[in-house]
């Protein structure tokens, strides 16, 4: 059995209650929690290089749902691409048609050219299966011409927008531009480091001479926000909440001071920051770490780093619940847990999934499959389904499934519960942290520094989310909402619309085609008649503008 922080007691109540506090997070801790996460979003808007990067998008705009067209997205990010193809009804409603394709290790592994021609190879052979078979584009895309918006005036052939959904780190420096820092997931295409990825894709489809145009390089949390934005009529938020976290919100120029002199900087008006915040507070100053966080963090590929993420993802919770287990079984003079017994899948790294916490969360509260139509069912009842589960998932013998009692199962069932109740706290420090750097809230007790007046005083206040945990870890959304309103009171709490934001990566990219084109019409108008960038980031935004009227009247 590996080495784990094992526990030396007198009273199995005091050991108990010893876990019970330490992931405890009381509400003053919350609050000098979002202090600090408010803090290095600062430094991250005004310096490069911070672990908080809070990153420019230079996505200007956001859809309110009364946007139409088609617009295409290439998802790259792992064993499978996709394509997809987004018809914006104009209504809040899309529809999505997709298609998945497979992605070799040979491609892998090979050339970067060789990789970037599969994936326009794949982008034509989806255009060419939806409309004739001597057509490069199906009927639903080329009722338009994009090519002067686009900047191919002198081409007869319209041109699709596209936006890459490129999930590998990349320094973005422009809304169609940026350079790919390393490779990740089993990637380790040639020649493709410090290279230009949107670049390479248009280069392909240059080279196939297929009419597309990659327009932007989008990022999933930001595509959480506009898939929100468009279903919900505005958002200012899109968050990950799942196997890692992430958040994308809408800034004031005027405040990602690190743009400096760059034209974006002199355009002024709002644009989406991805903040990186699974990077917050990687110094641990202000996070309320144990001895298992220390250990997760310790054993894991990136020790030192993504500390915010490992308190409240769900690649981690599982391994964070596995630590506490094992040191109840390791415990002294005597186990405290499945009388000294392990099993494979806790003695193992990774054993433990966040599934089985969920799981095991829903047998006690009788939800889910667990649910009954019994009007009254006894915790000795939920505490048998509970054990059922442990005996179940974390692998038990027939043999030693006996060693398993109703007191394990409770014990268990309350590790869970810390696990999953922490986690869901500290993701509402983010949430908080956002609503008052863009002035939407106030810091219940900070004091007459947050005592001015509120932006959107009154109105609905869009969250998109996205993500495993917030979409089925019981009562995850319920736990976060206490712990906001516990952060920025009960009356702003009660305005912030959380709603999913599914597929980021899909239809939240090709909406953000739609916004590149928007500001590329923009830009041309600019140039055309002289207007006032501020005036053209305004014309941007007008989508927002047009929800805040309505919910004026």
């Amino acid at each position: 059995m590996e080495n784990t922080w094992a526990i030396s007691y007198q009273s199995q109540q005091d050991v108990l209650k010893t876990i019970h506090d330490l992931f405890t997070i009381h509400d003053d801790t919350l609050l000098n929690i979002t202090k600090t996460f408010l803090r290095e979003m600062a430094e991250g808007l005004s310096s490069y290089g911070c672990p908080m990067a809070m990153i420019p998008t230079f996505v200007k705009g956001v859809p309110d749902g009364s946007e139409t067209g088609t617009f295409l997205a290439l998802d790259l990010g792992g064993t499978n691409l996709r394509v997809c193809e987004v018809t914006l009804h104009g209504d809040q409603t899309f529809s999505l048609r997709q298609q998945k394709y497979k992605v070799s290790e040979a491609l892998k592994t090979g050339e970067v050219t060789t990789l970037f021609d599969y994936l326009a190879d794949s982008v034509d052979a989806f255009l060419t299966d939806s409309g004739s078979p001597s057509s490069a584009l199906p009927p639903s895309l080329a009722h338009e011409s994009h090519a002067k918006v686009l900047g191919n005036e002198d081409s007869d052939q319209p041109y699709v927008s596209l936006a890459l959904t490129f999930s590998f780190p990349v320094e973005q420096t422009a809304l169609d531009s940026g350079k790919l820092l390393t490779w990740t997931k089993g990637f380790a295409a040639k020649n493709a480091i410090g290279k230009d990825v949107v670049k390479l894709l248009q280069d392909a489809f240059d080279r196939k001479h297929i009419h597309v145009k990659c327009v932007a390089l989008v990022n999933d949390t930001v595509g959480a926000l506009l898939s929100r934005a468009y279903t919900s009529g505005g958002c200012i938020l899109g968050a990950i909440f799942g196997t890692g976290t992430n958040g994308a919100y809408v800034e004031d120029v005027v405040n990602i001071t690190k743009l400096r002199n760059e034209p974006a900087a002199a355009e002024g008006g709002y644009m989406i920051v991805n903040t990186e915040w699974g990077a917050f507070n990687n110094s641990r100053s202000a996070l309320p770490t144990t001895p298992y966080d220390n250990k997760l963090d310790r054993e894991s590929i990136n020790p030192r780093f993504q500390a915010f993420e490992k308190f409240i993802s769900g690649m981690y919770l599982g391994e964070i619940a596995r630590n506490v287990i094992l040191s109840l079984i390791d415990a002294s003079p005597k186990p405290l847990l499945f009388g000294g017994h392990s099993t494979g899948l806790l003695n193992k790294q990774w054993g433990l999934d966040t599934a089985v916490l969920s799981e095991v969360e829903e047998a006690w509260q009788g939800i889910g499959r667990f649910a009954s139509s019994k009007a009254d069912i006894s915790n000795g009842e939920k505490l048998k389904q509970v054990r059922d589960v442990i005996v179940q998932r974390l692998g038990f013998s027939d043999a030693l499934a006996s060693e398993v009692s109703l007191g394990d199962a409770d014990i268990v069932r309350q590790v869970c519960t810390l696990v999953g109740t922490r986690a869901a706290r500290l993701s509402a420090c983010a949430v908080a942290a956002v609503l008052v750097q863009t002035g939407r809230a106030h810091l219940v007790g900070a004091g007459a520094s947050g005592c001015g007046p509120l932006q959107d005083d009154g109105r609905r206040i869009g969250v998109g989310v996205d993500g495993s945990l917030v979409e089925f870890y019981p009562q995850f959304q319920r736990m976060l909402r206490d712990s906001l309103c516990v952060l920025v009171g009960p009356e702003v709490e009660s305005r912030v619309d959380i709603g999913m934001a599914k597929d980021g990566s899909g239809a939240g990219a090709a909406l953000c085609a739609l916004v590149a084109q928007r500001q590329k019409q923009a830009n041309h108008t600019q140039a055309a008649y002289g207007h006032d960038a501020h005036n053209v980031t305004v014309q941007i935004r007008s989508a927002e503008e047009q929800v805040q009227d309505r919910e004026q009247m």
